[in-house]
């Protein structure tokens, strides 16, 4: 992570770090930034016909607005099942609610996507904070993030909307050996939710604590 200056920061796209994410290559430039007012990544593809993006529809009440630009090279978008073609320079704005991916049509395309909730303060999505750590499998660093956020936020404990956090926090750190970590996240989490005791049982994320007693009487069988 390169701390920016406290003015002003500059930085080629591709001197971000280049993740695997679902299939596709994110480049992390909110976090490389440290920008906090709005969310903000790019996604780039090795070769003509690569997916840029995954598929979603940002369709939950607290979901952002995106404009995506095209950076470089040439993209088709697929929204609501419409192909658009895109070459460099074109901007693509979609509403929550539109089902949306993109595809490279020339090797080395990149798109960025700009995003915000109208009306709501920006609140960093989860996937962003630990998703690619966890895809390259740095458990660790991932658990640290996820501990970070619930260290920030002391009021998110005992509420049944933020139990996946604690879970989550609860799978990094078995992963990453800290056994002891993982198991007072994951009673956190299932105090408040008996869907993750059942998620528990058979998650092999958890499976370097399972043989944990205290792993048992959280779970059981």
């Amino acid at each position: 992570m390169i701390t920016p200056p406290v003015s002003y920061a500059v930085a080629h796209l591709d001197q971000l770090d280049d993740l695997s994410y679902s299939d596709c290559r994110l480049r992390p430039v909110r976090l490389h930034f440290g920008i906090t007012a709005f969310g903000v990544n790019a996604w780039t593809a090795r070769a003509a016909g690569d997916r840029l993006n995954p598929e979603h529809d940002e369709s939950d009440s607290r979901s952002p607005e995106e404009l995506y630009v095209v950076v470089r090279g040439r993209a088709v978008f697929e929204l609501d099942g419409e192909r658009v073609d895109a070459p460099a320079g074109t901007l693509v704005f979609a509403r929550p609610g539109v089902k949306r991916t993109a595809f490279a049509e020339e090797a080395d395309t990149a798109i960025m996507a700009v995003g915000a909730t109208p009306g709501r303060a920006y609140v960093p999505a989860a996937w962003e904070v630990w998703g690619p750590l966890y895809q390259a499998g740095e458990y660790g660093e991932a658990a640290d993030r996820v501990r970070e956020l619930i260290d920030a936020h002391p009021e998110y404990a005992g509420q049944a909307r933020y139990a996946v956090l604690f879970y989550n926090a609860a799978c990094f750190e078995s992963l990453a050996g800290r056994r002891a970590e993982a198991l007072a996240h994951l009673r956190q989490a299932l105090e408040v939710s008996d869907d993750l005791r059942e998620l528990a049982k058979s998650d092999s994320d958890l499976d370097p604590i399972r043989d944990e007693p205290a792993f048992s009487e959280l779970v059981g069988n």
